[in-house]
């Protein structure tokens, strides 16, 4: 049996800890037999020959640049079959200015919102709201996250601009609050998986920092996700 190849890709913005965030999933993905290498800028999307040996592809890069190329090499490697996995601002967040990205993942930060002004004290904290993941008819049969319940955190809650090519396992509601200005809840997906080609894709929108990533129902979602992503025999 051929050793699966992971191909993990961080950076961008630093308040996302992209290096010690990964380090959280290395261990996992050598435990399951991977071969893992490191890079630190979306470069290697270009080279046509290492993408088309990577089978799974995590990405942590929030922000940041892309250029035509790369993009176009991650798209084609995920048609032919490389899966495509991350959570929070390092692939929802990523590489804002290329529209051919924002395609392939499905769903991009639009904002998180904020507790009421008279509590926020400048850091990231301000952000930081309690709020449920509740997973659908769907994420509840889904390998990904099937036997997982509904749970609650205490951090960013994003809400995402997506489209219906997404399969949406689980979702996060935004209250109505007097100091935001919409004026119903709105609900947002929180974990979708999406099918490009022969290739899958899985996004995590939980995992602003390390104490969320170690958070057992969002660390099992991750974890299983990367091997679901992972190049099947159909996309072989």
């Amino acid at each position: 049996m051929r050793q699966p190849k992971a191909l993990v890709v961080r950076g961008g913005w630093e308040g996302h800890r992209p290096v010690e965030a990964t380090e959280l999933f290395l261990p996992f993905l050598e435990r399951h037999g991977y071969a893992v290498r490191v890079h630190d800028s979306p470069d290697v999307y270009a080279d046509a020959d290492e993408m088309a040996r990577t089978d799974l592809v995590l990405q942590c890069v929030t922000m940041s640049e892309i250029t035509a190329g790369q993009v176009a090499g991650l798209r084609a490697a995920i048609e032919a079959g490389t899966g495509l996995t991350g959570w929070h601002g390092g692939v929802a967040d990523s590489f804002r200015a290329s529209a051919d990205y924002l395609h392939l993942v499905g769903g991009q930060f639009a904002t998180h919102p904020g507790k009421e002004p008279g509590e926020r004290r400048g850091g990231p904290e301000d952000n930081f709201l309690p709020h449920a993941v509740n997973f659908t008819a769907l994420g509840r049969e889904h390998p990904v996250t099937a036997g997982i319940e509904d749970f609650e955190l205490v951090t960013e809650q994003y809400w995402v601009l997506h489209d219906d090519l997404n399969d949406v396992l689980a979702t996060t509601t935004h209250a109505t609050r007097p100091w935001h200005p919409w004026h119903r809840p709105v609900t947002c997906p929180a974990i979708w998986t999406r099918l490009w080609g022969a290739g899958r894709i899985v996004v995590t929108t939980p995992g602003h920092d390390l104490d969320v990533l170690r958070h057992p129902a969002v660390r099992t979602v991750i974890e299983r996700g990367m091997l679901w992503a992972t190049r099947t025999a159909s996309g072989s």
